[in-house]
């Protein structure tokens, strides 16, 4: 029989764990070919491509990201290939499975949860080597009726075949991010997680997961990012690992990890903030809200003031960067209080902090309480929510304008100086200024519309001159600095409004010339030669003083910024006022 197994990926960067896991179940009794697209392929194309593989079988992981665009290819494909049997999997499927069989009679056979055993006996019945009745953790139609079989016990981790030996993997494996899994299951129940529903944490063998790791920076992968729920739950297991992955990284690979900040103890932090390598790992934390009662109502258990010794110890030691994450919706959090949230999160200055939405996933306890809360919401993937009891839609958009401009503006870290000074000194709090500015580039129809760097710069400015007691002359000189930071070259084509005439500029790079000091001990301490000096030396006339920016204080003090340009390495920048 030829078997595939495939789904669609949100990106191409991105490897499906689900599949490999499945084909090495699989092996040695039959073999399988994966087929890995994205849901921007054009469906006809995936059909196209299935067609010729001239398949037996094919299996479809499935999730709220890609189950539309597989819905349209399952369709297209039992057109093509009436006599294929079509199997569906994945979180997105395993639940509600009565609708699916309905909404999807093209599929012959759902697998329900975790698919190592059922996949396996499903194809020896395929196979004609199992009786029907003898497949675990299946449903199916028959005779107009729904079968439910129930499902295997839990898979024993430890005996699971590796996903990443696979000779078709190897040329991709530095291309792609790679999925790695310690453990399954969750120690905690909130209840919009599909995690909630599994009770108890089970562990891979620590050693297989070691050699893995070994094997995939051996063979060029950059990025592996662990899909544990809560990677720290033990703390003598990530400590191990921990250890090993200092021990044995390779230079330019980065780790990601999901950790729960409230249970990390100050003692690991340290021991990363003394041994890690800076850029090694990357946390991803899930605060979604600082509303107690809102985090009661969702089982949700954290301890916001131990959270925030987490975030900021990782900060203070520099060598993790922190994704943090939130969710807007969630219930009896009306628009104040997640304003709030916003800010207290905002407050420890993440490297990302991700706005999200909340969606009312199939199997999960907050779907099966929705009428509780008056959740309106989309009733197909992703399944993202309209409004609530004490949430408009009004609101919602309000807040997905602000998720817009945060995502450009402080996640891209674009003009870190000229943002902090806005969310300190100018607005009432961060959120007012995303969300303000948000609302702004959605009338003025920039979300619809592409943009140039430069253009991030000018709209930023176009919005803040509507607003009175803005400073525009201090955030513009800001932004010029920002916007020279990443820079090897003098900028062609200049967007700011404070320019120096021919003749000022050349008289003060003669001054500097003369004398170095005249732009500060540190430039002058570059020996710069005249032809660099002239080349290679940008001057703007701004309203601050660099010093004092370096220390953290945004003085108000015009005077002029010198900018060299070093190829290969960062400018120097300084500010100073020429002598009379």
């Amino acid at each position: 029989m030829k078997i595939v197994l495939s789904t669609l990926n949100a990106k191409y960067i991105h490897t499906n764990l689900a599949l490999r896991y499945l084909k090495g179940a699989l092996l040695p009794q039959y073999e399988s070919e994966m087929a890995e697209y994205t849901i921007k392929d054009p469906a006809f194309n995936i059909v196209s491509d299935l067609f010729q593989k001239n398949p037996d079988i094919v299996g479809f992981s499935c999730y709220i990201w890609n189950i539309e665009e597989t819905i349209k290819v399952i369709r297209m494909l039992r057109t093509v290939l009436p006599e294929v049997k079509i199997i569906v999997g994945g979180p997105e499927v395993s639940y509600d499975v009565h609708d699916w069989l309905k909404k999807i009679p093209e599929v012959d056979f759902i697998v329900m949860g975790e698919g190592e055993v059922s996949i396996v006996e499903l194809i020896e019945h395929i196979d004609g080597k199992r009786e029907l009745a003898d497949v675990r953790g299946i449903c199916y139609s028959e005779d107009g009726k729904m079968r439910i079989h129930a499902q295997p016990p839990k898979v024993d981790l430890r005996e699971l075949p590796s996903p990443f030996r696979f000779e078709e993997d190897k040329k991709e494996l530095g291309k792609r991010i790679q999925y790695i899994e310690t453990s399954r299951g969750c120690p905690f129940s909130c209840q919009f997680c599909l995690s909630s529903i599994e009770v108890g944490v089970r562990y891979f063998n620590r050693e297989k997961i070691k050699e893995d790791i070994r094997y995939l920076m051996n063979n060029g992968a950059r990025t592996i990012k662990f899909v544990d729920r809560t990677f720290n739950i033990s703390r003598s297991y990530a400590m191990e690992m921990f250890q090993f992955l200092i021990d044995e990284h390779q230079p330019g690979v980065v780790f990601q990890f999901e950790i729960t900040a409230d249970i990390m103890r100050p003692e690991v932090i340290q021991f990363l903030n003394d041994n890690a390598p800076k850029g090694l790992f990357r946390f991803e934390i899930g605060v979604q809200s600082t509303n107690d009662l809102t985090n009661e109502l969702v089982k949700r258990r954290q301890n916001f003031q131990k959270l925030m010794r987490t975030v900021t110890m990782v900060k203070e030691g520099g060598k993790i960067d922190q994704h943090l994450d939130l969710i807007a919706g969630l219930p009896e959090e009306d628009y104040a209080s997640f304003r709030n949230t916003f800010n207290d999160v905002f407050a420890m200055r993440p490297e990302e902090l991700q706005l999200g939405f909340l969606k009312l996933l199939r199997g999960t306890g907050l779907r099966v309480e929705a009428p509780k809360y008056g959740y309106t919401y989309v009733d197909v993937a992703p399944y993202e929510i309209f409004s609530n009891n004490v949430l408009t839609f009004d609101d919602i958009v309000r807040i997905k304008h602000a998720e817009d401009v945060l995502e450009k503006y402080w996640n891209a870290h674009r003009m870190d100086h000229t943002i902090e000074y806005l969310v300190t000194d100018v607005f009432e709090t961060p959120f007012d200024f995303f969300q303000q500015f948000g609302t702004y580039w959605e009338t003025r129809g920039w979300s619809r519309i592409g943009h140039q760097l430069e253009d991030l710069f000018n709209r930023l400015l176009e919005f803040l001159r509507t607003l009175p007691h803005v400073d525009v002359a201090m955030v513009e000189s800001l932004m010029v600095l920002d916007y020279v930071l990443p820079q090897q070259f003098i900028p062609r084509k200049p967007w700011w409004s404070m320019h120096l005439s021919g003749e000022e500029q050349k008289k003060l790079l003669q001054a500097i010339r003369v004398d170095a000091f005249a732009a500060g001990a540190d430039f002058a301490a570059l020996n710069v030669s005249e032809r660099d000096l002239f080349k290679h030396t940008l001057l703007v006339p701004v309203e601050f003083d660099y010093a004092a920016l370096q220390q953290g204080r945004i003085e108000k003090r015009p005077s002029y910024m010198l900018v060299y340009f070093r190829q290969g390495d960062a400018p120097f920048i300084t500010t100073f006022t020429p002598a009379e």
